[in-house]
Order: structure tokens, then sequence, then C-alpha cells
């Protein structure tokens, strides 16, 4: 999208189903599980790029023995940066002793990194400093070894202030107010009592060391996730490692954070995205399953797998932004969606161009776009075949008029380019206006000056801060009549609160458009109405209140105010928007309708919690995240 915005996270986990030894041998390399974790993560780099962590898990060493090994970095390529030291580690190896690369007993006696169970995370800061402290994964240390833990995950709380109470509540003195320790802690404590469940339970029957080994054995997972995840209201897909090698992922009830997974007889595999399992493994896409919402993948000790239940299922409500722009779009499925996004809007683009194709040029921006303008462009061809069929079978075109109407094509170009090695990191508002500039190029001499109308198709449009002080000035430069920018995505109207950093409404120029129309109209005093409400209201959770002030105007009024926005005022072209309907996205990505930012319906009660603190803040000039 033409406005960047910081999302998502990104999770990898490797579990070796075979001995060490095994990969050496059919492989050639102790560096089977580094290799391929490592294209797992590069593959999701665009899910993160402030941070990246791996932590090792070595299953069954003796005691005195290092078992977890962890990296965090935060340099300009985290992951790079981190496997360059992993390697460096069989480097040292290769130059002492080129044989003990072949002896998986000495490897992982001595050498780092050479267990059996992977988690990696790629790290986008919603909030909290990128400082390597923040990066996951997270680890919860003990001298037994069962109560080590180790989490990583793509999630956001909205009742992370509820979870962090309960905590101190049990008499506990967490180190963060943030989610991602509350949710480290809240699971560490549940695996704590579990540790102690078992150990009431069999203490009369066995005596120490063996113990232990009788704990990890009898350890349910299953029910400590259940217990620790049960408060939690959030989008979640968390990735956590035990001390003893036990690993799981957990997906929220309603499924909003994607998990995928994969296995065969020598590893299981997850990751949030298909696209990089099937690079790592060659796996093919019909084979990589997705976590059940509610559900937890835990893979045992011994490296047995199994789905289980422990939420109870809401709706299925993934996330739409997902397809529209987050995830790689060489998923077959999501480039099939990006591109149905663009084909279901050629009606409100040939109504907004007046159906003159002869005097319109299409393209796009950014790059992520470019598969909605495969769409529209197959959408345009469709158009003109019924078009043609029907002048035609009319009967009353003249011989030069047929061959006009055979010869006719769309034109179709690419007029914007975005140099990826300039970077804007000015944060002066004016001076980063005039840098941007400089990162997009236009191509010149393919628009007729003050005769073509300019159709642009974008991902979606959430401030209009970079079109309003950059692209459509640029744009303008070409010398079009008229600018159409088209979102394949709808109007960004309520914040989002489970994994995207979009949090204050002030920020989304459909918020902006509609505030604009209430001073208009002589509804202003409806801001202070709402928010009244909102402050009597005996819980935030129970009604989205927000959405009164938006019902005031039809998609189409607020469409036409966005316009007026971003429009600088010394630009000569004519400028409107169109926005996807919330109809066509849902029918473009069925499966995938978490829609909440756009309609303010909420998957869970937290989202409206989250929304009507976002307007209080706004109203009270609080410019800070609402959760």
């Amino acid at each position: 999208m033409s406005d960047s915005i910081k999302h998502e996270c990104g999770i990898a986990m490797i579990r070796l189903r075979k001995p060490l030894e095994y990969y050496i041998q059919k492989y050639g390399t102790p560096l089977y599980a580094i290799n391929r974790l490592y294209v797992l993560m590069e593959k999701q780099s665009n899910r993160g790029q402030d941070g990246a962590g791996v932590a090792n898990v070595k299953i069954e060493v003796p005691p005195g023995s290092r078992y977890i090994s962890r990296y965090r970095s935060v340099e300009n390529r985290p992951v790079v940066d981190i496997f360059k030291k992993i390697n460096e580690k069989f480097i040292e190896v290769q130059k002492q002793d080129p044989s003990l690369l072949k002896n998986s007993d000495w490897l992982q006696k001595n050498i780092a990194f050479t267990g059996e169970v992977w988690l990696g995370h790629l790290r986008y800061g919603t909030h909290g400093k990128n400082e390597i402290e923040n990066c996951h994964p997270m680890l919860r240390q003990s001298n037994w070894r069962s109560r080590n833990l180790v989490v990583a995950g793509n999630f956001n709380m909205t009742n992370a202030d509820e979870l962090f109470k309960k905590l101190v509540d049990l008499g506990q003195h967490p180190k963060d107010t943030g989610d991602t320790i509350t949710v480290l802690e809240k699971i560490g404590h549940f695996l704590d009592e579990e540790n102690q469940r078992i150990f009431d339970k069999f203490k009369g029957q066995y005596e120490n060391p063996e113990l232990s080994d009788v704990i990890e054995d009898n350890m349910d997972m299953q029910r400590v996730l259940h217990r620790a995840c049960r408060d939690f209201d959030g989008g979640y897909a968390m990735a956590g490692i035990t001390g003893f090698g036990a690993a799981f992922v957990v997906r929220d009830p309603a499924g909003i954070r994607p998990a995928y997974y994969w296995y065969d007889d020598e590893v299981v595999v997850v990751a949030s995205e298909r696209v990089a399992i099937k690079a790592a493994f060659g796996a093919k896409y019909n084979d990589i399953l997705e976590i059940t919402p509610g559900n937890t993948l835990i893979i045992n000790k011994n490296g047995d797998f199994a789905e289980h239940n422990v939420l109870p299922r809401l709706e299925k409500k993934s996330c739409s932004f997902e397809r529209i722009y987050f995830s790689r779009g060489s998923d077959p499925n999501i480039y099939s969606e990006r591109k149905e996004l663009g084909r279901r809007l050629i009606p409100q683009i040939l109504k907004e161009i007046n159906y003159d194709l002869e005097n319109t040029v299409f393209s796009y921006i950014p790059n992520t776009a470019e598969p909605a303008f495969y769409g529209m462009v197959e959408g345009i061809e469709q158009y003109l075949t019924t078009w043609r069929k029907e002048r035609i079978q009319s009967g009353s075109l003249s011989e030069e008029e047929l061959e006009k109407v055979l010869d006719f094509k769309p034109r179709f170009e690419k007029l914007v380019s975005k140099d990826v090695k300039l970077r804007t990191f000015i944060t002066n508002d004016d001076d980063r206006s005039e840098m941007v500039s400089h990162v997009y190029e236009m191509t010149h001499g393919v628009i007729r000056k003050k005769t073509d109308t300019l159709v642009i198709i974008d991902d979606s449009i959430v401030r209009g801060t970079t079109l309003e002080k950059s692209i459509l000035k640029l744009l303008d430069k070409l010398g079009p009549k008229k600018i159409v920018i088209v979102s394949s995505a709808p109007q960004i109207r309520y914040p989002d609160c489970y994994g995207i950093d979009m949090s204050k409404v002030k920020e989304f120029v459909a918020f902006r458009a509609m505030l604009a129309l209430l001073d208009e109209r002589g509804l202003s005093d409806m801001k202070e109405e709402v928010y009244q409400r909102i402050l009597a209201m005996d819980d935030l959770r129970k009604e989205n209140l927000v959405k009164d002030l938006f019902a005031q105007f039809t998609d189409d009024e607020i469409s036409k105010k966005i316009s007026e926005i971003i429009a600088p005022k010394d630009i000569e072209a004519e400028v409107s928007v169109v926005f996807q309907t919330v109809e066509n996205l849902n029918a473009a990505c069925p499966q995938h309708l978490g829609d909440w930012y756009f309609t303010g319906n909420y998957p869970t009660p937290g989202g409206n919690k989250v929304v009507n603190r976002a307007f209080v803040n706004f109203m009270e000039g609080k410019y800070v995240r609402a959760y």
C-alpha cells in the first residue's frame, strides 16, 4: 500500500523427528534444520523487519549441558545476522576438524544449535522500542527442565491490562506490562501448576531424578494451554517449546492470525504462510494444512503430533488484510483472490470514467497491487468482449465502425516505479515528503495531456498522506485530465487491535472524511453525544458506538469527501477515489471474512472496547494507542 503501516509478525517452527545422525547421513550436513529454518524465515521477511530471533532446544541431554540456545537481533537484516552467527559455530568446527561435522554425538555435546526443536520469529513492533529485549522468542527459565518455556508469537491482546492484573493477583511480579511478557507468564504459570499436579500424583511412586522424567512423560499440554488461553481476547498464533522438547502452536478461536503446518516422516513444520513451507521443503500446497481456530498443534517429546481443541471455536474471521496485502502474493490462493478484487471493481471504475475507455490509461501502485491490476485488466477485457458482441449484433455498424470496434484496445501502462534502494528515513514531515517524491519514478510521454484520465489501483488507502503529499503531485505532472485512485480494499474506518499497527482513529482518512461531513451537515454535536455515551457505558466491550457516526453517510459520500481531502490544493487534474465494497471483498475472499477495520464488526468483545477507547482518546486529544 502507498501508506506504509507496520503489521503482523511471522513464526517458523521445525521439529526434527529423527536423530541428527540421520540428517547428516542423508543430506551430508548437520545444517539441515538450520538451512531450512533460514528459508522459512527469509520467505516471511515481509512479516517483520524490526527484529528476529531463533531458539533451539536439545532433547535428552545430560544435566550440566546447555540444552536451550537463543539468538536475537535488531540489525538491519536481522535474519541474516542471526544465521551468520549460528553458521560461525560450524565454520569453527570445520577449521578445527572437518570430520567432527559428521559426528552427531560430539556436535550435540559441544555445539549449540544442534537440537531437534527450532523456533524462529520475525518482529514488526506495534509498540515498545525496537530493542533486542522486545524480540521473540521469549524465554522463561528454571532449573527444572520441564518448567522452562520458550514462546514466540504473532499476536496482540486487547485485554493485556486485565491479564496483567490476574498475574499480580496470583502473587506474581511480572517485569513488564506488555502482552508479550503477560502471555509468557500466563502460560508459564499453568505449566508450573501442571508440573506440580503431576509431581503430587507420582511423588510416592517414584524418586528423583526419575520423577523428573515421569513429569515430562505425563505433561498434559492441552490442559496447560486451555487454562492459559481461556482468558485471552485477541488475535494470536502462539508457538512454544518446553525445556524437555514438547512443542506447540495455538491459534485464536476466530482464526484471526494465520498458522499452517506440514509434515512427513522426517519433520513437522509450522509457519505463518504456506509459501514459506513450500519454498523450504518443496511441499505441495494441498498438503499444507491450516491449524483449526481454537486448536493447538502439539508435538510431543518423541515427535508424535496431533491437533487438540483448547477453546470453543468462534465464527471464523481470518484477517482479510492478509489476502489484500500482507501475505506473499505467490501463494496461488492469495494471488487469485487479489486478481478477483481487481476484477470486481470494474463496474465502479467504468462509471467513474463515464465508460470512456478510449481516453483512459490504467496502471497501479505499489508493486504489491500488481495482481489486483491484472484482475482489473481481465475485467476490462471481459467488458469489452461483451461490448463488441452487442455492437456487432446490433447490425448497425458501418465497415469502418466495425473495424474500429474490433481493433480497439484499452491502454495498460506501468507509470509508477518505486526505487526500493531509497529510504525515507527522515522524520520531519516536510523533508520526508520531499524525499518520498524521489522514491517514485514516473513514466512520461504516455499520457495525452488534458485529454486522458489516469486510473491507478492501490492495495488500500489508510491515511492518504502519501497520496496527498507526494504521489498525486507526481501523477499530476504527467498532465492527465483526471486521476482516479482505486483501492482494492474498502474504506478503513476503525482501528485494528489484533496485530496491525492501526490504533489511532484520527490517522484514517475515512475517519477524517466522516468528521468533515458531520461538520458540513450540522451534525458535529453527534461527536459529543457518542463520547458521552461511551463514558457512560459500564462495559466498553458491549457495542461499537463509533459505527453510529459513520451510519449518517453513504459510502459514496465518504469516498467523495476523501477525494477532496487527499487532492493537493495546487493540483490541476480532477481527483476522485473509488473503494472496494465490503460485499465484493467478502465474495473475493470467502474463507477470510475478517473485515472489522472496514465494518466495525469485531470478532471478539475486546475489539469493541478498543474502538470505543480510541474514540475517547481522540475526543480528549490523546495521541496514544487504544490497547
